[in-house]
């Protein structure tokens, strides 16, 4: 018997982990604020990760599918498929009094609160567990961040890639030796705080203190609590290009992006950057699509000489982002 299963029954399983996780997956139309979720996989877990049961459905976005060619799934297929609300009370129950645990978690949290609140609810998630986080806490001696290489590290076989049960299931198989790992070897868990949209509303509304209107498109708009703790790293300084970025560089953001403003920086901060609202001479990069516009942070930018990189490459720092200097 290992260490590993030794933990599993021994009174030293740490306290402080959660009772049971739910590992989740979504398939969805694409990336953007009003993408909508075609498919979702829960795997329920106990405390020490051992499956309870799964679950799968089709869920009709009312909307083209989007990147077929990726998910398989076309609108003939969605068609008969039940609308979220359907869907949501059952969604619910398998989430409720769970961790929420995925690859890239903050984007199937993201895309699962805004589709509760499209249906005036709100998904009873309190906490998350992203396996990339997770991955870097280990240390694990991965290529990369990408599913299929923390499936092969633990050799587990992926079956049907991009299928929302399969990729559930091949994560729930990653995930437990994972926890198994951080239990043995005193590892907190990277668990965030799941902070839901509130509310979608036809019309600009007042914002809430501790909240700020967001997800703006179309004719509607998105509130969402946007309160963040303070970065717990210093900052190194500026980035270099042609080098990694590292914990606690102060990253501000301008003009449109491909993907969710917010997602985005809900990244930037999972990966221990400080997310600033403006411009200074102490902000390490600036991240915009459109570095000849002229809005007040491109503008400064340019007078400080602050480095700048559009969305895709920022995208590709926040891969292999240099741990601060401890």
């Amino acid at each position: 018997m290992t260490m590993l299963d030794d933990l599993t029954t021994a009174a030293t399983w740490p306290a402080a982990y959660p009772p049971g996780y739910a590992v989740v997956d979504v398939e969805t139309t694409g990336l953007a604020r009003d993408d909508r979720i075609i498919s979702a996989a829960v795997y329920r877990l106990d405390g020490q990760g051992n499956v309870e049961d799964h679950w799968y459905t089709l869920v009709n976005p009312e909307r083209d599918p989007g990147p077929v060619w990726i998910h398989g799934l076309t609108s003939d297929v969605l068609e008969g498929a039940p609308l979220f609300p359907e869907i949501a009370e059952e969604f619910a129950a398998r989430l409720d009094g769970r961790v929420l645990v995925a690859h890239n978690a903050i984007f199937d949290w993201q895309m699962i609160a805004r589709e509760y609140a499209r249906a005036e609810r709100t998904a009873p998630v309190r906490q998350r567990l992203c396996t990339i986080a997770l991955s870097k806490e280990l240390a694990l001696p991965l290529p990369n961040h990408k599913l299929e290489s923390l499936a092969a590290h633990y050799g587990v076989v992926q079956q049907r890639a991009h299928h929302a049960l399969d990729d559930a299931r091949v994560l729930a198989e990653a995930f437990r030796p994972s926890l198994h790992a951080a239990a043995a070897g005193g590892v907190r868990l990277p668990l965030l705080e799941c902070r839901p949209l509130t509310e979608w509303t036809d019309s600009p509304a007042t914002p809430r203190i501790g909240y700020q209107a967001s997800y703006r498109g179309g004719s509607g708009t998105w509130r969402a609590s946007r309160k963040r703790p303070a970065c717990p790293h210093p900052n190194p300084g500026r980035y270099e290009p042609d080098r990694p970025l590292k914990q606690g560089m102060r990253v501000a953001f301008s003009g449109d992006t491909s993907v969710d403003r917010e997602l985005l920086e809900d990244r930037a901060i999972e990966a221990g950057l400080h997310v600033a609202t403006s411009v200074s001479r102490l902000t390490s990069l600036l991240v915009t699509n459109d570095p000849d516009s002229a809005t007040s942070k491109t503008v400064k930018a340019k007078s400080f000489g602050t480095p700048v990189v559009d969305e895709a490459a920022f995208t590709q720092l926040l891969r292999d982002v240099t741990p601060a200097d401890g």
